[in-house]
């Protein structure tokens, strides 16, 4: 890992031009990898560049990480950028339409420079700092910023928290590194409430008539999940239009307390026939085993994936899925 940190913060310590990607619909964790890297680097005098696949503009409760304006859309990304760094994406398929960029950069002789802690990662770059135990991309950025010697100012702090309390369930995840890690984020001055209410406590007045209506259908099944417990909910596109996404996939921290059941998965209609999936596990069940047998991946106890199909279509899968996978523990 020390030489992977090293490696990467040597390429971008002399590079001219810096492009950044997160994954598609990027949460705090991709984003906040990707500026704060990005604001280091255009400190340091690089021309920088962020974006993500899909949608043009972030969620709304992360635009005001961008204090330097460094988010552009995917059609202001060159083909083959000469240097491209990719912030918590498992896989190409995460990165949407973007992909091409990973391709081109490596076909023209540029560097592509992975940062992620997905057990799942294809290793598709060229320089790769991975660690599948890291609870967050976030500490792999700082970790780099460190090498780089870059001043950990409030701005980057924020970016960094705010991938840090989201990525560890606010810290109910998180070993004691990461709370010290905390502490010197919030040594840098972050207001830890202003930076998590927008994140994890604010959904807008029409988030709760969809979540009546998503709750009231959701569905447990207890011999589903090897006889742990299987709960499950939907969200239609008509139910969830004038949300935000980072309203839609909050569904998934509600449903997943269901006591009864290990594993939780809520189905995010985003087209005719064309679905996202959350996975949330507690503590027994791989669900990454199961998001990659459905086509995804992700971490053990938090997955996902996209699919085409009928709803039962889309549950028989992961049923089955959930069947073949691991168990974690006794």
């Amino acid at each position: 890992m020390r030489e992977a940190v090293a490696a990467a913060a040597g390429k971008l310590a002399a590079a001219p031009d810096v492009t950044l990607f997160g994954h598609v619909n990027p949460d705090a964790d991709a984003l906040g990898s990707a500026l704060a890297l990005g604001r280091a680097l255009k400190k340091r005098g690089s021309a920088v560049r962020v974006s993500f696949g899909h949608p043009d503009k972030p969620a709304h409760s992360l635009r005001d990480l961008d204090v330097d304006g460094l988010i552009v859309p995917p059609s202001e990304v060159p083909a083959a950028p000469p240097l491209l760094v990719v912030c918590d994406s498992g896989s190409l398929g995460r990165l949407g339409k973007l992909a091409d960029r990973v391709k081109g950069t490596i076909a023209a002789g540029g560097e592509v420079i992975v940062l992620d802690h997905h057990i799942s990662n294809t290793r598709y770059g060229t320089v790769h700092v991975l660690d599948e135990s890291a609870e967050a991309t976030v500490l792999l950025v700082l970790r780099v910023l460190d090498e780089l010697g870059a001043e950990l100012d409030l701005p980057t702090a924020r970016c960094l928290y705010a991938g840090l309390v989201t990525d560890t369930r606010s810290f109910r995840h998180a070993s004691a590194e990461v709370h010290r890690v905390a502490a010197r984020l919030l040594d840098a001055g972050v207001d830890p409430e202003a930076t998590t209410k927008p994140l994890l406590d604010t959904h807008p007045y029409g988030f709760l008539g969809m979540l009546a209506g998503v709750l009231s259908k959701t569905e447990l099944e207890p011999s589903a999940a090897q006889g742990l417990g299987f709960v499950h909910a939907t969200v239609r596109k008509d139910q969830s239009d004038g949300l935000g996404s980072e309203d839609v996939d909050s569904v998934i921290d509600l449903i997943r307390t269901t006591g009864e059941a290990e594993v939780a998965a809520v189905l995010k209609e985003i087209g005719p026939d064309h679905w996202s999936v959350s996975l949330r596990a507690d503590s027994r069940v791989d669900v990454s085993h199961a998001a990659n047998a459905c086509g995804g991946g992700g971490h053990r106890l938090a997955s996902g994936f996209t699919a085409r199909g009928e709803e039962h279509e889309i549950l028989a899968d992961i049923r089955k899925a959930l069947d073949n996978a691991p168990l974690l523990g006794p």
